[in-house]
């Protein structure tokens, strides 16, 4: 008799069997995991901390979710419904672009776990948010004429996950720290200029950077990147 085969690991992959419960829903348990997730990051999420936190016994979580891994899955689908697209037939792409780019950097910044899990959360691109996503930026780039619509998304959401990535690191040490960013810079600064004594690029990006929001200084470092990557995609379309 031949095996069965192994089942897809992934939550978007299986039926639902546990029905909703008002006391217990499937979107309860994503929503509480989200504000988990948001507050302590993915090492302090688990199973049976996320029961204790919704007052529901190890049973009745599983019979929901089986697996973190299929919690990771959810909880990146329900954040990416916040990423807003704009319209596919947008007359301005690199606008339309630019808008998304900058609604996916602010999720990933709500949210500074996101970009860091992408990679890694199973098939969380089956998800209905994920794509709705993929589909309607597939349609933008489709309508304004890239010759590989698909390379052209990817490389604009490498560079957006890589910067969002490293910003949201740098906020969750800031937010450890207790103190707003821009006192975390103001105490980090005069160190970091006695460290950098000798190497004078740096010690004058320092001093550039006084008495300047660094919330306004990571803005114009995600557009000034952003610009260059569609400059180079502008480049791919056909004229």
């Amino acid at each position: 008799m031949a095996a069965k085969p192994n089942p897809i690991p992934s939550v978007w992959a299986r039926q639902q069997t546990a029905p909703d419960q008002p006391s217990l829903s499937r979107a309860a348990i994503v929503r509480e995991a989200i504000v988990m997730l948001d507050a302590d990051g993915t090492e302090a999420l688990s199973m049976r901390k996320l029961g204790a936190r919704l007052n529901a016994g190890a049973t009745s979580l599983y019979r929901h979710v089986a697996t973190k891994d299929e919690l990771m899955e959810l909880a990146v689908d329900e954040v990416f419904g916040e990423v807003v697209v704009p319209p596919v037939d947008s007359p301005d792409w690199r606008a339309a672009a630019t808008e998304a780019a900058g609604s996916f950097r602010a999720t990933a910044l709500r949210h500074p776990w996101l970009a860091s899990v992408l990679g890694q959360a199973g098939l969380a691109y089956l998800g209905p948010n994920l794509m709705a996503y993929s589909e309607r930026m597939a349609t933008l780039f489709t309508n304004v004429g890239f010759p590989e619509p698909s390379r052209a998304i990817e490389t604009l959401l490498t560079y957006v996950i890589g910067m969002s990535t490293t910003e949201a690191a740098w906020l969750t040490t800031v937010a450890r720290s207790g103190e707003s960013e821009v006192e975390f810079v103001a105490r980090f600064t005069p160190a970091a200029q006695q460290a950098a004594a000798g190497h004078d690029y740096l010690v004058a990006a320092y001093e550039s950077s006084l008495n300047v929001d660094p919330a306004e200084i990571r803005d114009a470092k995600f557009t000034y990147g952003l610009d260059v990557v569609l400059d180079g995609l502008a480049l791919r379309l056909p004229h």
